[in-house]
């Protein structure tokens, strides 16, 4: 390596001649010289002249050099501008490399442009996912966009409530001074789409108080038609709207089928997503949490090696003995999923309390469980999807009235057996897979800062 080359390179790139810089660093390194260090400084020139091609063939010489590492602030760069000009596929195993990298101190950059390259392809799942862990690592100083960015394909895949709760820690999240408008209105949309009109009302009304910012024209007519409805339902009841009225409001709101306030993205095209787009993305906010600290402990397990390891085993047996921990982590416990969920069932038709077999931190939609189970029904179990912390089980209930009617249950692992936290009804979706709209917003904002 030219030494003298390279300082003069580093010192044009610090000063802003980013021609210059690229002109010079490349003198320093001879022509079979592998030099991480050098070709990533030209990356980073190129990718501020907006050369994004030339910067991702810098990043993967620089990567091509194992004594330099740095792999995942390389591969997230490399990402970025593979991203820029559309690349897509490429840019996502560039950023899946980077947020393997355990040395990567801040994978979270990461996972924001991986949940964006996941939207290009129209993968809202997995975009939901991506952002969902950029939200949870415990070094992102601003957890609230990447939040902000979940609840938008919660929106997508036609799961406002988990919307919400993505919306709500957003706003716990947001740094001082930082204008929640935008979060609010968004919020304001997600109660609306879950029929709950007076806390949308409330939302709508907290972005509106805001003098800077100005509801979407989307969001100004959900604002209306969620007064309207408790208007309308105040008037027609006197007492607060319930969600079994539904049709009623929107009619009283004078909205036909130009608007489904119901929808108000204008994007899922049904209410009720499809039963494969349950799973991960049955989420609360105590989960976020909970899910943060799992994944701190598997990078303090990196860490503190042997110790670490044997205190794992060590609750295991514990928890499960011997032969047990092989069930334990692969989804099975005592009393089975199977039995919690017939015996919610049962408890509902019993009139007796359902409290007990639901999750810590879905107490709060207990009511709403309870509402959403058949008195009478007699039901039979159709799958369980096993892992060691999560379960769906799936049933069919003979109701009282005649008929049948599919369920979906979801829970969480509570020490060796399970608890609810949600269920919902299985309807045959008109489109299978549930696809979201794609969105594919690359811009300055994708690629303008580099590692």
């Amino acid at each position: 390596m030219d030494q003298q080359a390279f300082e003069s390179g580093k010192a044009a790139y610090q000063s802003g001649d980013l021609i210059s810089a690229i002109s010079l660093l490349s003198d320093a390194k001879g022509a079979d010289e592998l030099n991480g260090s050098i070709d990533h400084l030209i990356g980073n020139a190129y990718m501020k002249l907006g050369r994004y091609d030339s910067a991702a063939d810098a990043y993967a010489s620089a990567l091509s050099d194992s004594s330099y590492g740095k792999v995942g602030a390389l591969s997230c760069n490399r990402g970025r501008a593979l991203l820029a000009v559309g690349r897509v596929p490429e840019a996502i195993q560039a950023l899946t490399t980077a947020v393997q990298d355990q040395q990567y101190s801040t994978p979270y950059k990461a996972y924001l442009v991986l949940g964006r390259a996941y939207e290009s392809a129209g993968d809202v799942r997995n975009a939901g996912i991506a952002y969902r862990s950029a939200a949870i690592d415990e070094n992102n100083p601003a957890p609230a966009g990447a939040l902000s960015d979940l609840g938008s394909c919660f929106m997508r895949l036609g799961r406002p409530i988990d919307a919400v709760e993505a919306y709500r820690t957003a706003l716990d999240f947001t740094a001082a001074g930082e204008s929640q408008a935008k979060v609010y209105s968004d919020l304001g949309l997600a109660y609306v789409a879950a029929n709950r009109m007076p806390e949308a009302v409330d939302a709508f009304g907290h972005a509106a108080s805001d003098p800077s910012f100005s509801l979407s024209p989307e969001a100004q007519a959900s604002y209306d038609a969620a007064r309207k409805a408790i208007a309308a339902a105040a008037a027609k009841q006197g007492d607060a709207a319930s969600s079994s009225d539904t049709d009623g409001f929107l009619a009283a709101a004078g909205y036909g089928a130009g608007m489904d306030p119901l929808d108000p993205m204008g994007s899922s095209g049904v209410l009720i997503p499809s039963a494969e787009d349950t799973g991960f993305f049955s989420v609360t906010e105590e989960e976020l949490v909970q899910q943060g600290k799992k994944e701190r402990k598997v990078r303090r397990k990196k860490k503190r090696g042997g110790l670490k390891v044997f205190i794992l085993l060590f609750i295991l047996v514990v928890l499960v003995a011997g032969a047990g921990a092989f069930g334990y982590m692969n989804g099975y416990g005592w009393p089975t999923q199977e039995s919690i969920a017939e015996s919610l069932f049962k408890a509902k038709t019993d009139g007796s309390e359902i409290g007990k077999y639901i999750a810590d931190s879905a107490q709060n939609q207990a009511q709403a469980i309870s509402d959403t189970l058949p008195s009478g029904a007699t039901v039979s179990v159709d799958g369980v999807d096993r892992s060691k912390d999560e379960t769906t089980v799936h049933l069919v209930a003979t109701l009282s009235g005649g008929g049948q009617q599919q369920y979906t249950v979801s829970m969480v692992r509570d020490i060796i057996s399970w608890k609810v936290t949600s269920v919902s009804t299985e309807f045959a979706s008109e489109d299978a897979s549930d696809a979201a709209d794609t969105t594919a917003a690359i811009g300055t904002t994708a690629v303008s800062a580099t590692n």
